[in-house]
């Protein structure tokens, strides 16, 4: 057992003082009574956080979830558990649908097995299923026909491993698709799209729930043709932001937020394998990317993903917004995993929830990480 005192505590809605008591991975109880024998982190000062939950992460510490082999999937969760990312969902890329297989495959194993860092909770695909003319970093020349057959070819025995997957809804068959994953449980998010209006309401219709990176690689807000962005603000699907100050301007995101409302809303890093890593030249499914001054980039100009922690993204939202700390938490943790389905044992800190936990400071400088009631990662409190 460990004892966590002397702690604020984020709950869903409220800051609080108080300690939690770890038993067995879970949190065994919140303020339990003073005359327990077991280890004890004193943790004055520091904020105790539910740990920050990833829908959208492509690779970090110089690995890539298409490098197709469970080693780079831990190396992953290993380098971003420090950064407060306890769970997520490993992203795949417009590639060869040998090369995807392979990969829902590593992530299976790993989802089965652990890692030595976060939690896999399943994969996110983002694409094949996707526009040629809103292709952002992807590889057009993987694109492939929405069909029941050609997803079912891709992801073989491995259904239950997919959580989401990014498709374009406008594209001939996609809104079968959509119907299919629904009804698999699959969270189907619109992305990489060139969907008008209407072609993103009858997605949403059909099953779309979610929409990836917004404003990214979508079709934008006007006044006359309000496109997907248009569709998200009009509906109550979620969205997510890549809020690093580069991929969406603050004053947009604050725009988005307030239209969306905090609840649908998740945070996400959309991190490539130069996240934690320096600049220089590197890869995302299979294209050259130089990263420079922050910016992943396309040898053509184009943002190839980020090299964002969530941790950072709190603190550019704490320090952009004017929303109490459990909001911008709740967009890190207890929507995304609502996203995965896991809300009723993590992303939150309360009774009988997985021991998934983050201290940190003031300036969300992380001094601690648990994954299931282990300590994987400490600085000197």
């Amino acid at each position: 057992m460990l004892l966590i005192k002397n702690c604020k505590i984020i709950f869903f809605d409220k800051i609080e003082e108080g300690s939690v008591l770890i038993e067995d991975g879970k949190i065994k109880a919140i303020n339990p009574e003073n005359n327990i024998d077991c280890e004890t982190l004193d943790a004055t000062g520091l904020y105790l956080s539910p740990g920050f939950i990833d829908v959208h992460i492509h690779g970090a510490g110089g690995h890539d979830t298409m490098d197709g082999t469970y080693k780079a999937i831990n190396e992953i969760s290993k380098t971003i558990v420090k950064h407060g990312t306890t769970s997520f969902l490993p992203t795949t890329m417009t590639v060869s649908t040998e090369d995807i297989s392979k990969s829902i495959e590593a992530i299976t194993y790993a989802k089965n097995n652990g890692t030595d860092g976060a939690n896999v909770l399943g994969v996110h695909l983002e694409g094949p299923f996707i526009s040629p003319e809103m292709i952002g970093a992807q590889n057009p020349n993987f694109i492939l026909e929405p069909t029941i057959n050609n997803f079912k070819k891709m992801v073989g025995e491995n259904i239950d491993t997919v959580t989401a997957i990014t498709i374009a809804p406008e594209v001939d068959g996609a809104n079968e698709l959509i119907g299919f994953l629904k009804n698999n449980n699959i969270a189907v998010s619109m992305g990489h799209t060139k969907a008008s209006y209407s072609d993103a309401i009858e997605g949403i219709k059909a099953g779309v729930s979610h929409s990836t990176h917004l404003f990214n690689a979508m079709t934008p807000l006007h006044h006359r043709e309000p496109g997907v962005v248009g569709a998200i603000f009009d509906t109550d699907i979620t969205t997510e932001t890549i809020s690093d100050g580069i991929h969406i301007a603050y004053p947009s995101l604050r725009s988005a937020y307030k239209v969306k409302g905090i609840n649908k809303v998740l945070l996400v890093s959309d991190a490539m394998m130069a996240c934690c890593m320096p600049d220089g030249d590197y890869s995302l499914g299979g294209q050259d990317v130089i990263v420079k001054n922050g910016a992943a980039r396309l040898r053509n100009g184009a943002l190839a993903g980020s090299i964002l922690t969530l941790d950072k993204a709190v603190k550019n939202v704490k320090n952009n917004t004017s929303y109490p700390l459990y909001e911008i938490i709740r967009m890190a943790s207890y929507n995304a995993a609502k996203h995965c389905k896991v809300e009723d044992i993590k992303g939150l800190i309360k009774e009988g929830y997985d021991a998934d936990l983050l201290l940190f400071d003031e300036e969300i400088n992380i001094k601690s990480v648990l994954v299931k009631g282990k300590v994987v990662f400490n600085k000197t409190i």
